[in-house]
């Protein structure tokens, strides 16, 4: 594992920007009480040079000059750096503040100015100038050395402080840069192994919730489903290979035998040649209704007709399709009835393709129903929602085959003498999961103890939007 790959990974880079802001914490928690330090020292040394300069004002003028020239043995020195007294024309008359600072004025009040003394480097002092008695300035000043000296504790306590604390998030950083890296790199591993053509292969993942696991676990899901629609697919087109090629092998050997038949001498009626075209014609006619089914599932499974929903009834779509199919029904001898509902049953879909799901239902339920037999139909709002119910007396389906009968191609043994392509109820699948709405499948049993099967669609609530506007 390179260096570089380490430093580059997003956890060294976060922590790198962990450790600046710390720093500039650090720098601005030093810049803020260095502030209120130098505050807090202003404050203090003004009101020091106040409370001194009111005490030496009392004084008369040779008790002041005494204690002025006496002031490097007492505790004045202490408190108060400098001192000195001036005549009014700013000329020298006694203490250790021997020059008359450039602009200070005798206002009573502090200023801050720089003292240039003839020996030593200049020095800032917080002064105070008031006249006195006799006929005099009485200079006090304070030193800002106290400040200083803050200033250096504090900047060296934070080079301590974040120094070390920046070592150690810098090797925290590392460490788990190493740990990331080390699981991508897995990562990666497995996803080659995957492009290189192991469909089974699958990210690493534990049982933690950190973000990287979640991310494996996403993706790994997602694995999951491609692998599942790879083998549908695969499925599918075994499936399209072989119902196509049944038909296909008819009309071959329709018309082998006819040309067979021509070459051997026995010309063919008239009859006899439309009957074979129209045989040929019907089993073409499959193969293109199968490749039409397949086109109308991937183009409603790729949702481009969700921009023609709005709020239908359903009852007025499913005595269309009543009668629609009744004369169907009553050709082959079974009842079919439209279940009376209370009131509108609006759904929010696409009117269209809900009428094929009917049809499709409905031609389903009359194809597997024997003659004397019944199909029902009928629908009933379902708080927010609907429910739509189509019951037959047909042969029914199975438990073990309700979930397989919604794939494409899809035919029970028992339904294999009935023609068919199975795909209408792939269809209908499609056109219900474009809808939002869930497909159930049981079994139901009238009076007569027959068996059916039972289809029941429960559509969600429509968008409170577009009920309003309803």
């Amino acid at each position: 594992m390179l260096l570089s790959e380490l430093f580059r990974t997003a956890t060294f880079r976060l922590t790198l920007a962990v450790v600046a802001a710390m720093i500039g914490t650090a720098a601005l928690q030093f810049s803020l009480g260095y502030s209120q330090t130098k505050t807090f020292e202003f404050r203090r040394s003004d009101a020091l040079l106040h409370r001194e300069a009111d005490l030496l004002s009392h004084e008369n003028a040779q008790d002041l000059e005494h204690k002025i020239r006496e002031r490097a043995t007492d505790d004045l020195r202490v408190v108060i750096n400098e001192a000195g007294l001036f005549d009014m024309a700013h000329r020298y008359v006694a203490g250790d503040l021997r020059v008359w600072p450039d602009g200070l004025i005798a206002d009573g009040r502090v200023r801050e100015l720089t003292v240039w003394p003839t020996e030593d480097a200049p020095y800032v002092l917080r002064i105070l100038a008031i006249p006195v008695e006799g006929g005099r300035i009485l200079v006090l000043a304070r030193g800002l050395h106290m400040l200083d000296e803050w200033r250096l504790m504090m900047r060296h306590s934070l080079l301590v402080s974040i120094v070390p604390t920046v070592l150690f998030a810098l090797m925290t950083g590392i460490v788990l840069s190493h740990r990331a890296l080390a699981r991508v790199t897995v990562m990666h591993e497995a996803i080659d192994r995957i492009m290189e053509g192991d469909l089974h292969e699958r990210l690493p993942s534990g049982r933690g919730r950190d973000e990287m696991q979640r991310l494996a676990g996403s993706v790994n899901r997602m694995l999951d489903r491609l692998e599942h629609l790879m083998d549908e697919i695969r499925d599918v087109g075994n499936d399209i290979a072989h119902d196509l090629r049944t038909p296909l092998a008819r009309v071959r050997a329709r018309l082998d035998r006819a040309l067979g038949d021509r070459a051997l001498g026995d010309a063919l009626s008239a009859d006899d040649l439309r009957s074979v075209v129209g045989r040929a014609i019907d089993d073409l006619d499959q193969c293109f209704s199968i490749i039409t089914a397949l086109l109308r599932i991937g183009e409603i499974e790729n949702a481009r007709r969700r921009v023609g929903f709005a709020v239908v009834d359903l009852n007025e779509i499913a005595a269309d399709i009543v009668d629609l199919y009744e004369p169907i029904a009553e050709a082959k001898q079974i009842r079919l009835d439209l279940l009376p509902s209370t009131g509108p049953v609006p759904v929010y879909g696409d009117r269209d393709l809900l009428i094929e799901v009917l049809a499709n239902l409905i031609d389903n339920a009359i194809k597997f129903t024997d003659p004397g037999g019944e199909v029902t139909l009928g629908m009933v709002r379902q708080g927010d929602g609907a429910r739509l119910e189509v019951a037959d007396t047909g042969i029914g389906i199975i438990p073990e085959e309700r979930q397989a009968v919604l794939n494409r191609f899809y035919r029970s043994d028992k339904s294999r003498h009935v023609p068919g392509s199975g795909l209408g109820l792939s269809l209908v699948s499609a056109i219900l999961r474009l809808h939002n709405a869930s497909l159930t499948i049981s079994e139901t049993r009238k009076q007569d103890a027959r068996p059916g099967a039972l289809f029941g669609v429960v559509f969600p609530p429509s968008p409170p939007t577009v009920s309003a506007s309803a």
